[in-house]
């Protein structure tokens, strides 16, 4: 099993969210995360003064998903996430060792079917 995690634009999230859905994933976490690469954040005018902020919004998504599967999800995030500019996001892929349903007790494989 692998854990996909992708750091996305907030208004990417929906595509990603969809395209994930196409490729028949069934679950998905999303959380609101802050950051910045390249692009080193941005300045902003509120009412009247400018201030810049180094932390950019972001998405963090997460998906577990079978090994047999990953070619897929990355497919999918990288599609559903891709605008071309600077601060489209990241993706990495950690090993998962196990998974347990909490409301069953089921393991591994069956866990995240």
């Amino acid at each position: 099993m692998k854990l996909v995690t992708a750091i996305v634009r907030p208004e990417r999230v929906g595509a990603v969210s969809a395209a994930l859905e196409r490729a028949g994933i069934n679950g998905l976490t999303v959380s609101q995360a802050s950051g910045f690469g390249r692009q080193r954040g941005h300045t902003e005018v509120y009412r009247g003064a400018e201030y810049s902020s180094d932390l950019l919004p972001k998405a963090r998504v997460e998906v577990l998903v079978n090994d047999d599967g990953l070619a897929g999800v990355l497919a999918a995030v990288e599609a559903g996430g891709r605008t071309g500019q600077f601060g489209d996001g990241k993706i990495w892929i950690i090993e998962v060792t196990d998974a347990v349903r909490v409301r069953t007790g089921e393991r591994g494989a069956e866990a995240i079917a």
